[in-house]
């Protein structure tokens, strides 16, 4: 991949397949335009938890969720630079609207990738060193929140964001944490805050399952556990007897 001819190749080959599969999931399941009105992916994004890759739009059981997931990303122009990786739930529930909104479950900012440095490990990204003297680059803002869904509400979409940052210019994370909270987070104004550019996208669902309850109470979300949401009964329209006399 440090060859154009190759990166040429690659970049033909995923917009003949991969690229038109993922534009169909994000469109049919309205992550676009839901969480952001449009975006022309240019880099192929990769999703695993674990040893499961998980292809767009696929249900994860919440256990396997719980951790923390690993990407790939491939960009098919050269040179290095900086992304930031974000992840957002867009169906969670408002009760007093009886409206959804969004919930932010991981901020990452700082990243280098290349055409030949695609993993982008989130587990281990503020284990790595960096320079001589042994300090430690801070790269998460949020921390991973475990995607959950309480019972008896439809699945939540969660999608994840490769943003490219502009060019030398990076994030203080530590800033970012105390600014942005996870609740209501609008994705559009983050972008045009931080002068950000979409340029990769994937997505999976989660819905309630027998796991659920655990990993919830595991991620300190005791209080959303006993919360099952219930269909309106809706009431039949009264009988009305019909006059005996229209028919005679």
């Amino acid at each position: 991949m440090n060859k154009p001819i190759y990166r040429y190749l690659a970049d033909k080959q995923w917009r003949r397949y991969k690229r038109l599969v993922l534009m169909q999931r994000i469109t049919q399941m309205s992550v676009m335009p839901d969480i952001l009105p449009k975006i022309d992916p240019i880099a192929e994004v990769n999703l695993a938890f674990g040893r499961r890759n998980v292809q767009p739009g696929d249900f994860v059981d919440s256990r396997v969720s719980e951790i923390l997931p690993r990407l790939k990303v491939q960009v098919f122009d050269k040179g290095e630079r900086l992304v930031t990786v974000v992840a957002v739930d867009a169906d969670v529930p408002v009760l007093e609207k009886d409206d959804f909104t969004y919930r932010c479950h991981f901020i990452a900012s700082n990243i280098p990738i290349s055409p030949t440095s695609t993993s982008i490990p989130l587990n281990q990204l503020d284990r790595k060193v960096q320079g001589s003297q042994g300090a430690t680059q801070k790269y998460i803002a949020l921390p991973w929140l475990p995607p959950y869904a309480n019972k008896g509400s439809p699945y939540h979409r969660l999608a994840v964001f490769v943003l490219q940052q502009a060019e030398g210019k990076t994030i203080d994370t530590a800033k970012l944490a105390e600014k942005t909270k996870r609740d209501g987070f609008i994705l559009r104004s983050f972008i045009d805050k931080h002068q950000l550019k979409p340029v990769g996208v994937t997505m999976f669902r989660t819905q309630w399952d027998e796991g659920m309850a655990g990993v919830m109470t595991r991620a300190g979300l005791v209080d959303q556990v006993n919360i099952e949401f219930k269909r309106k009964r809706v009431e039949p329209l009264p009988y009305k007897k019909k006059d005996p006399k229209r028919y005679r």
